[in-house]
């Protein structure tokens, strides 16, 4: 039973085993292939989560509704063999953030069918975040936390009523907490000096109160049951990305973190914008109790890498009439509709040239769904396929794919090599996680 997936992280942390479990945020085919593919491989189960913002009750950025997403994600699943009752969904960030510019009341009313909408469809992990400022909110100082745990009890309880309706015997499991920069990674780097601990680690007792006071939100809300299903909490253990930087994870920081949620009974902590970590960063991060890892642009990044470097193998085989100009098409569409980028990327034109195209926020990934991108990408396909890829260029622009080839380990075409580069990071979270 997908409910059971998350008990038994839980469990096996509490008993003293580092086990944890990576969130794959992503919409993106290539992305849930790979990690749909990985799953059957290993018999693992696999852990898929949707944003606020990419999928809501209005379609989101993505255009998908709730229903819309878990059919996509079940579909991917069917045509590659991996069976449903392995798959889990979740909701990440679900609250009134999409709508926080309009008033509390209305927000908030957005936000309850958002989460109806989510649980009637078969979501089951669902992440309540009711931390962020509205409306009518005084912009001069911080949310209250306690109107933001009274709001995620409200919240909490719109979803249990929503399960109830549904009348399935699964039931919900609950993340509280946020982490402290924006989802996505931040726009800048923090302000230490390269290589120092951010600033931005949750401290220890503000945690406790949090703690404190959304579960006296959830009691004032007859909500004792759910309270008991609430598996994880989200702080900041320090980790974070944005446009030229990662700050990676650094034990001694968090320790504070990690001795107190050890005696926390029934509690894990969810580590976001763990992207780009390293394998014995993310490793460690399991061992202290950061059991649920979320990924999400390094996946995508990890896939324009790979189609960065199919374009590059067609540059060398095809004359420029028959090229698929992939890469000057992306950087055509971005400079088209600039709007999912330009906030986050700054310098003169040059540096925003490079951003475009490599940066950790990875914004380029909001641009695969373009039309003219699909039809260029579909093209570099087509050119590619016709016959097998030279070695030597294989091994010039995807040596690790080229090594897998040369065993016999993975197929010579461009769709096992995207694949497989993709399934590179999976395997980083899949060895931290001990699965």
């Amino acid at each position: 039973m997908p409910d059971e997936i998350l008990d038994e992280v839980v469990h096996l942390q509490k008993s003293g085993q580092a086990r944890g479990i990576a969130s794959i945020c992503s919409s993106h085919p290539f992305v849930l292939e790979a990690a749909v593919r990985r799953a059957v491989r290993t018999g693992s189960p696999l852990l898929i989560e949707s944003t606020c913002n990419q999928v809501n009750q209005f379609g989101g950025y993505s255009g998908m509704r709730p229903a819309d997403f878990a059919a996509y994600v079940r579909a991917i699943a069917r045509r590659n063999g991996l069976p449903q009752e392995r798959i889990l969904l979740g909701g990440d960030h679900l609250g009134p953030s999409v709508w926080q510019e309009e008033p509390a009341e209305a927000a908030m009313v957005k936000a309850t069918e958002l989460i109806r909408a989510y649980v009637s469809t078969g979501y089951v992990k669902l992440h309540l975040d009711a931390s962020m400022p509205l409306g009518d909110d005084d912009p001069a100082h911080p949310l209250d936390p306690g109107v933001s745990a009274q709001r995620l009890a409200v919240l909490a309880k719109a979803a249990e009523q929503a399960q109830t309706d549904t009348g399935a015997a699964i039931l919900l499991r609950y993340v509280v907490g946020t982490d402290v920069p924006i989802p996505g990674g931040a726009q800048e780097r923090d302000r230490v000096a390269d290589g120092a601990q951010p600033s931005l680690v949750t401290r220890v007792e503000d945690l406790r109160s949090s703690l404190e006071l959304t579960r006296e939100a959830f009691v004032q809300e007859g909500l004792q049951a759910a309270w008991e299903r609430v598996i994880a909490v989200v702080v900041q253990p320090g980790v974070e990305f944005g446009d030229d930087f990662v700050n990676a994870y650094q034990p001694e920081a968090a320790a504070s973190l990690a001795g107190f949620i050890e005696n926390q009974l029934g509690l894990v902590y969810e580590a976001h914008s763990t992207d780009y970590q390293s394998r014995a960063a993310l490793l460690r991060m399991v061992r202290d109790h950061f059991a649920i890892l979320k990924v999400g642009p390094a996946l995508t990044y990890a896939f324009r890498e790979a189609v960065f470097a199919l374009a590059m193998i067609e540059a060398e085989l095809f004359p420029p009439t028959e090229r698929s100009r992939l890469i000057e098409t992306l950087e055509e569409a971005m400079c088209r509709e600039p709007q999912h980028w330009q906030k986050y990327y700054h310098g003169g034109p040059a540096e925003l040239a490079v951003a475009r195209k490599y940066s950790r926020s990875d914004r380029v990934r909001y641009y695969w769904p373009d039309p003219q991108v699909q039809a260029a990408f579909q093209r570099l396909i087509a050119n590619l396929s016709a016959r097998p890829l030279p070695e030597g260029l294989v091994s010039q622009y995807a040596q690790v794919q080229f090594k897998r080839i040369r065993e016999g380990a993975l197929e010579n075409t461009p769709k096992a090599i995207l694949l497989d580069h993709i399934d590179a990071v999976l395997g980083d979270y899949a060895y931290a996680c001990g699965s």
